[in-house]
């Protein structure tokens, strides 16, 4: 799946991922390749990413919105 991760200053990240683990405002939650449609508000904490080579990568956020469609993560972080 489609990850992008973009701030009002930059991109943060973009690319394929296997796994994505956010700082939901109620606790932590997976987005696994082809997950349902949604979107979630984030709150502070890591975003982990699990790209293809399975080593986990972590990006630091302030919190966000998040949207999942047609196999692509939208993160619009703070």
């Amino acid at each position: 799946m489609t990850l992008e991760i973009i701030t009002p200053d930059n991109t943060l990240f973009s690319g394929e991922v296997q796994l994505v683990q956010l700082p939901g405002l109620d606790g932590l939650f997976e987005i696994l390749n082809n997950h349902a449609p949604m979107i979630a508000a984030l709150g502070k904490g890591r975003i982990k990413l699990q790209k293809s080579d399975r080593k986990d990568h972590f990006i630091e956020i302030n919190g966000g919105v998040l949207e999942v469609m047609h196999n692509k993560v939208l993160v619009l972080a703070e």
